[in-house]
């Protein structure tokens, strides 16, 4: 199951802990970097100059001409011996210096085109239309607002790449030296551990332009709530408040189960063009891999197929999109048994609330096996699986819980949805023993008992606050206490 909390840090809540001044880069860096730019720009120049030529052999022959290297013909019948020799060795520098600029138009070529993409990824360089398009592609791609992304240098241009780092971010390998992520693992509740697979920050970089100006863009169902601008746990959770059942079903791997072939699919599907679709696809997405040894050597293996890693910033937008047609039918479904339906991420959330049923349904109650069994059908035809262990059904008079908040009516008759008491209590117990001197829970810090603070603010700002205040002061309390660095 997915992280529930976004982040948020309310408006009138104190910043988090100061971050550093970034430090200007070295000299070095600089001149590196200004180095890299130009030796690029030396290819791009010569790639222009090849095409101007009329192909990689004219160029090549009039650089020979150019640089007086080019050798003639020789009537070997009227030539001496002297002659031969002096026209073969001239001929050897001519085929050496003919290879030499092979090999320079070949690494100009490899700078502004892609070429292949690894084992089992079809490629063509020049894109086009085929019959997998859509019906008016570029129509649908001008409607949801896609950017012009005809080809591998366009779209380079477009995340200040070169078409090279373009194509090492998107190439795939079953066996790798490196890794554009990182991986770590974070507990979960029921005791296993959740794989979080973050992109490196050139990578992360490239990615956060997708999903701002490609992924952002695809048509998303009213129905979502997570990492949706505008709507949120809290508006997640509102939706089925005061309800007599709320029925929660969980999308087992979720990430894992979108591929890159179905992000390319949606990709095309919005309007972009094969090529430029692929690219994206292989950029979004990684392997589940392995670090072995071998010779001295770290390789990183492929345990599975490419696909949404959790912690990348463009899988939870790619969902979403993907989840269009899902979200449609699971709507569908509910209105048609009664209930109200959300999703946020892989958290599927269905209420029913008797009073707002028609006379003749009331009497009946609330269909909870039937919505079970259709709702496991759709999603299983949309590509995903139900978690069996998961689906869980609360009705009147217990503890009615969606994406962390109770939705239960409120004591004094107010629908709201809100931070759970035990919750609540284990923060103000925590800043409590800090106000008397004690430590903290092990592995406990001052950064999480913010998040849970910022928590409490989403539903109750005054007590939110509150907590945020006695947080800010205890921070403040102990930097002073900190040593001083001589």
């Amino acid at each position: 199951m997915t992280a529930r909390l976004e982040s948020f840090v309310p408006a009138a809540a104190p910043q988090a802990v100061a971050t550093p001044a970034p430090q200007a880069p070295s000299a070095n860096t600089v001149a590196q970097r200004e180095a890299r730019r130009a030796a690029h720009e030396a290819l791009l120049a010569r790639w222009k100059a090849i095409v101007e030529a009329g192909g990689a052999d004219e160029w090549a022959q009039a650089q020979l001409v150019s640089r007086g290297l080019a050798v003639g013909e020789l009537d070997f019948s009227s030539a001496s011996e002297k002659e031969k020799t002096a026209w073969k060795e001239k001929k050897k520098a001519e085929a050496a210096e003919r290879r030499a600029l092979g090999r320079q138009a070949h690494e100009a070529w490899k700078a502004t085109h892609v070429g292949h993409l690894g084992a089992g990824v079809h490629w063509e360089e020049e894109g086009g239309s085929d019959k997998f398009d859509i019906a008016h592609r570029e129509e649908r791609a001008r409607a949801n607002g896609l950017p012009e992304l005809g080809s591998a240098e366009v779209l380079a241009k477009a995340l200040g790449l070169s078409v090279s780092k373009l194509r090492w971010f998107a190439f795939h390998r079953e066996v790798d030296t490196g890794s554009h992520y990182i991986s770590w693992g974070i507990p979960k509740r029921d005791g296993g551990t959740r794989t979080i697979t973050s992109p490196k920050p050139e990578l992360k970089e490239a990615q956060r332009w997708v999903l701002s100006n490609v992924v952002e863009r695809l048509p998303v169902h009213g129905a979502a709530h997570g990492f949706v601008a505008g709507r949120s746990i809290l508006t997640n959770a509102l939706a089925h408040h005061s309800a007599d059942v709320v029925v929660k079903v969980d999308l087992k791997d979720f990430f894992p189960s979108v591929t890159w072939r179905r992000v390319k699919g949606l990709l095309r599907k919005g309007g972009l063009p094969e090529n430029t679709s692929t690219l994206l696809a292989l950029m979004s997405t990684e392997a589940p891999r392995e670090a072995v040894q071998f010779r001295g050597k770290t390789l990183y293996v492929a345990k599975g197929p490419r696909s949404l890693p959790q912690g990348a910033p463009t899988s939870p937008g790619i969902t979403n999109a993907l989840c269009l047609k899902l979200d449609k039918r699971l709507s569908a479904l509910s209105k048609k048994l009664g209930f109200v339906y959300t999703r946020y991420a892989d958290d599927l959330t269905f209420s029913w609330t008797k009073t707002k049923q028609p006379k003749a349904r009331r009497a009946q109650g609330a269909p909870v096996a039937v919505l079970l069994a259709r709702v496991k059908d759709v999603v299983e035809s949309e590509g995903f699986r139900v978690h069996p262990e998961k689906t869980r059904v609360s009705r009147k008079g217990t503890r009615q819980q969606v994406t962390g908040l109770v939705v239960n009516r409120a004591r004094d008759g107010v629908a709201s949805a809100r931070v759970p008491r035990d919750v609540v209590r284990r923060l103000r117990a925590a800043i409590h023993n800090r106000q008397k001197g004690k430590p903290g829970r092990e592995g406990e810090s001052l950064e999480q008992l913010k998040g849970m603070a910022a928590f409490v603010y989403m539903t109750d700002e005054t007590k939110g606050r509150a907590f945020l205040k006695s947080l800010e002061q205890l921070e403040a309390r102990e930097k002073e206490a900190a040593p001083k660095a001589p």
